[in-house]
């Protein structure tokens, strides 16, 4: 009877070990198939702060909610975009889907609805730089604004 037990309690561990061992198999093949959002950094380039007077002709289209102003600074330039009465976002241009191509660089779309990057076609939500779709699975680069009802100044800090 023991004989039978031991027998018994033996095909119960193998078929445990089994799915065990089964498990372990499926979650290292779905870790290896994970995107690496950490292969190819955004590059850092320092700028110095940009000034902006909201009431000169160039830029006053900028205080109209849904508008969006390109600016250099940055890697590749910055999208500035007017989320809300006197708030504004600071996007760079850099895609974050290998940003070190020479064409990964994010446009305002036709529609002006979101942003996009037509060499990899990664498109991003206007009012938070968040991937919509494509192969971009990070955020756009933030930078910081500040506005004081005249002049909105973008700054080379990271906010994301």
């Amino acid at each position: 009877m023991e004989e039978k037990v031991a027998k018994v309690f033996m095909i119960i561990l193998l078929n445990k070990t089994r799915i065990l061992s089964g498990w372990i198999i499926l979650l290292l093949v779905l870790a290896a198939c994970e995107p690496n959002e950490y292969d190819d950094p955004v590059p850092y380039a320092p700028f110095p702060d940009i000034v902006l007077n909201l009431n000169l002709p160039e830029n006053i289209g900028l205080k109209t909610v849904g508008a969006t102003l390109t600016v250099g600074g940055g890697v590749r330039g910055i999208i500035v975009y007017c989320k809300q009465t006197n708030e504004y976002m600071a996007y760079e241009r850099n895609c974050t889907y290998h940003p070190n191509e020479a064409c990964a660089t994010v446009n305002v779309d036709v529609s002006k609805l979101f942003l996009v990057d037509p060499c990899c076609g990664s498109t991003f939500d206007l009012a938070t730089g968040a991937p919509t779709g494509g192969m971009a699975i990070r955020p756009l680069v933030q930078y910081r604004t500040t506005f004081d009802g005249l002049y909105l100044t973008i700054t080379d800090e990271r906010i994301n």
